[in-house]
């Protein structure tokens, strides 16, 4: 995965109804550990990376890149959305689209904080690189993965096996302004 190509970074905070959308900060470090060594969060991610093991590599400040967001509630980070360039996709149908990924803490879940900060995130997309397709790959055994693309727009383009599970991946059309 690379970097989104000619896209100014950091973009302001991107507000919506509930959530900011911004990049990552110092007081995110503890957020992001227990973001990646959650076992619920990574069910369908391959398994959670020991706690331990987080707090020793992982900077005092997250690393920053365009585009990850800090998915931001009341001034505390409940999440993360990613779009990067999906350069070596294991799927052609990928290679070389923007990917679009999202892990949100487990006390997060169910209140359609992924719906809304995926859909900004989006949003944003569509207006730094208008024209672009975005793929999302997950399992299909990750059911609550599948309705959200579902409900951003993303169609099925193909189903794969890899890391010994049944894959999907969705295509989200590009979207250009309106003349």
């Amino acid at each position: 995965m690379t970097d989104l190509g000619p896209v100014a970074w950091p973009p302001a905070p991107i507000r919506t109804e509930r959530l900011v959308l911004r990049e990552a900060e110092a007081r995110d470090r503890a957020a992001f550990i227990e973001l990646l060594a959650s076992p619920e969060v990574h069910t369908y991610l391959g398994g959670p990376r020991p706690r331990d093991e987080l707090d020793h590599e992982m900077p005092g400040a997250p690393e920053r890149w365009p585009g990850s967001f800090v998915v931001d509630l009341d001034g505390a980070m409940i999440g993360q959305i990613l779009l990067r360039r999906a350069t070596e996709h294991r799927r052609p149908a990928a290679a070389g689209k923007a990917d679009l990924g999202y892990l949100f803490l487990p006390r997060a879940w169910g209140f359609g904080y992924a719906a809304e900060a995926c859909a900004a995130a989006l949003d944003w997309f569509d207006c730094v690189l208008p024209g672009e397709p975005v793929v999302l790959t997950t399992q299909t055994a990750n059911v609550g993965s599948m309705r959200l693309a579902a409900k951003l727009g993303f169609t099925e383009v193909e189903r794969f096996q890899a890391w010994d599970a049944e894959q999907w991946l969705g295509l989200r059309s590009p979207v250009t302004p309106s003349d």
